[in-house]
């Protein structure tokens, strides 16, 4: 039994304008059918994708969900943008006459969506492909992951998961093949003509497109990966190819630098350049100041006041006790924690998603200079190397991905330090509310809870005014009973070393070594203790204080400045016979006394006088050979040491320095209460 329709075409054909009619018919025809060809294959097609989304990826629980994410990737997203497109194909197949040019509006329409969705998509599947090759070395593993998808998608075949993945790349390369075979059956002078020829060529773009932007990301994917290299692993990467393409990038750098050639000048790049390391500095700063906070965190933790007893029974002090265990046990850690999960771990994630466009930037400037010199080369001979052609689409394809991705990248970058910081000033006013809340029933107790601000803080004033004057008064009490110090004893031999430094030098600049002293460079020295140096220079050549350039007597160098006090000189009876005739006819005077009477205070120094001296006015003392002596004070009033204020039988004043010496042996140490 025959169609009305082909009974119809039969009938045409007798005459030159039926078989123009059934020519016209039968085009008509096959147009219909490649529409119902695209609305049928899109149907089955878009079927695939929600098996794979909703049953297929649920079901793959041996898998981690950060290979799911890069196995599925985006296509929740392309399930979306498709199911819209079916839906409007579907409409406009049943639109009759109009549904071709419905058609060509439709795929115009959907032109950028297709391309970002699928664009994703695709820079991805190479990722995708090398964990399915993973997958395939453990048979175990690949046999589980096949049963699943064959009991969902049985037409899946053997090839299992890479068929799944490869459809959505097949499916929109086939949107131009689909459309061209609707334009091959319309009529050129048909009103869907050139919306179909736009459409067709449209989609043949996004292709391209999508092929370029893989292509970039395949470049860019092999400069993002920052390596940790140790310094034998860079030098065993560096041949003759390195060092060659090295030094062509620095000659250019340099010729660009002496202005013999023109550098280029990319100012959008530049300024996106500009907006990312901005971004990257704050994140930096933010990062290093939230470790900050987090390492005080960790020691106001281990400070733990409310353990320690202090002998006061009940009130505010066992209030301050019970209030600070709660904020110790609680508030704190909840806050730490809160701190570490919501704004530490963030940054660091933001910090580590900016590696991958620092390390693309500053490769981005190696190519530059390599395209640079490639460009000068194809202006003076005409034609580069293939490496050099390379060199040239790597430095394109990369500037291109940047200028593309940098705005989006840096726009989502503030983002999420502004909500970061958000989050950092929502849980410090967290902690102040938790921590006034804590406090509010312990603080009715206090005996203070009334006052008004002013008034808490001038009492807070009062006591700490009160407690910083009771802890002079015991470090005053404490200096008392402090003992005397002691002449450290010299080396055996060493006292023709000591007159000659002396000699040489003068008293002021004599040290004593208080400890054993072992060098550890080349000019150091290596001393043991009670050792007598010479200062030559309280500084190293590059200025550090703790290093003092000295002078055993044989050899200089330096030693640590902490390890070395002043040496007291103990005159001998020659030098202090010579000294007291010159005193004795001196017109010079003890200094007048600027300040009040000297308060009683207890004895510093025993020593002897160990020649006569005549007291010459009421501010001196006069001193007998022999006669115990008690230093208060080892220079005058002006700070000159060659005067001492002594006290002798009950009477005090000053006598000359020269004319005194330590007691024999050290005194004893102990603790001595003041009488």
């Amino acid at each position: 039994m025959t169609e009305p329709a082909d009974d119809e075409l039969s009938s045409r054909t007798g005459s030159p304008d039926g078989e123009g009619l059934v020519s016209e018919d039968r085009s008509l025809l096959h147009q219909r059918l490649a529409v119902r060809e695209l609305v049928d294959t899109e149907v089955s097609y878009l079927h695939v994708l929600q098996l794979c989304a909703s049953d297929i990826r649920g079901r793959l629980q041996q898998l981690p969900q950060e290979e799911l994410d890069v196995l599925f990737s985006n296509i929740d997203d392309i399930i979306k943008v498709n199911s819209r497109l079916l839906r409007d194909l579907q409409d406009a197949a049943s639109r009759g006459e109009e549904q071709v040019r419905l058609v060509g509006d439709l795929f115009l329409e959907f032109q950028e969506e297709l391309e970002q969705v699928y664009k994703v998509y695709c820079a991805s599947y190479e990722q995708a492909l090398l964990l399915v090759e993973n997958y395939q070395k453990d048979p175990e593993l690949q046999q589980g992951i096949q049963r699943t998808i064959e009991a969902v998608l049985p037409q899946a075949g053997p090839s299992g998961l890479s068929f799944l993945l490869v459809n959505p790349l097949q499916r929109v390369t086939k949107y131009p093949l689909l459309l061209q075979k609707i334009l091959e059956n319309t009529l050129p002078d048909a009103s869907a003509y050139p919306v179909l020829q736009r459409a067709a060529s449209a989609l043949q773009d996004v292709v391209t497109h999508i092929n370029e932007y893989k292509r970039r990301k395949e470049v860019a994917s092999r400069y993002t990966k920052v390596e940790q290299l140790s310094l034998r692993e860079r030098l065993a990467r560096i041949n003759t190819h390195t060092l060659s393409k090295k030094t062509t990038r620095l000659s250019q750098l340099l010729k660009q630098e002496a202005g013999l050639v023109p550098k280029l000048e990319d100012k959008e790049f530049d300024d996106l350049e500009e907006k990312f390391h901005c971004v990257s500095l704050c994140v930096t700063e933010l990062k290093s100041n939230v470790a900050a906070h987090l390492d005080a965190l960790e020691v106001l933790l281990r400070f733990r006041p409310h353990e320690s007893h202090l002998d006061i029974p009940g009130g505010p002090v066992a209030q301050y006790g019970d209030l600070a265990r709660d904020l110790q046990l609680q508030a704190f850690p909840q806050f730490k924690q809160r701190l570490e999960g919501l704004v530490w771990q963030p940054l660091c994630s933001l910090a580590k998603a900016l590696a991958g466009p620092q390390n693309l930037i500053r490769k981005r400037l190696d190519k530059l200079l390599d395209f640079e010199r490639a460009e000068e080369k194809l202006l003076e001979v005409g034609s580069v190397t293939y490496e050099e052609e390379a060199a040239r689409h790597t430095y394109q394809a990369l500037n291109s991905l940047l200028v593309a991705e940098l705005p989006q990248f840096n726009q989502l970058a503030m983002q999420w330090l502004r909500q970061i910081l958000c989050t950092l000033v929502t849980l410090q006013g967290d902690l102040a509310k938790n921590v006034l809340q804590r406090a509010e029933s312990s603080l009715a107790q206090l005996p203070h809870h009334h006052l008004s601000e002013p008034a808490f803080r001038d009492l807070v004033a009062d006591t700490l005014d009160q407690a910083g004057h009771q802890l002079r008064s015991f470090q005053e009490n404490f200096e008392k009973v402090l003992p005397p110090p002691t002449t450290r004893p010299l080396l055996p031999g060493a006292e023709r070393q000591v007159q000659a430094l002396l000699s040489r030098y003068g008293p002021g600049k004599l040290y004593q070594v208080t400890s054993n002293i072992s060098g550890s460079g080349t000019l150091d020295l290596t001393l043991p203790r009670g050792h007598v140096v010479a200062l030559l220079q309280n500084k190293d050549t590059k200025g550090n204080s703790s290093r003092w350039l000295v002078d055993t007597g044989g050899h200089r160098g330096y030693v640590p400045a902490g390890k070395l006090e002043l040496y007291r000189v103990a005159p001998s009876e020659e030098d202090l016979r010579g000294q007291a005739k010159p005193h004795e006819n001196s017109r010079q005077l003890a200094p007048e006394p600027t300040l009040a009477p000297v308060p009683s205070v207890p004895a510093v120094t025993q020593v002897v006088a160990v020649c006569p001296f005549a007291a010459r006015s009421s501010h001196e003392v006069s001193l007998q050979a022999g006669q115990q002596v008690t230093v208060l004070e080892a220079q005058d009033k002006k700070g000159n040491p060659e005067w001492s204020l002594v006290e002798v039988n009950g009477q005090r004043g000053y006598v000359p320095s020269s004319f005194l010496a330590r007691v024999p042996g050290p005194a004893p140490w102990g603790w001595s209460l003041p009488s």
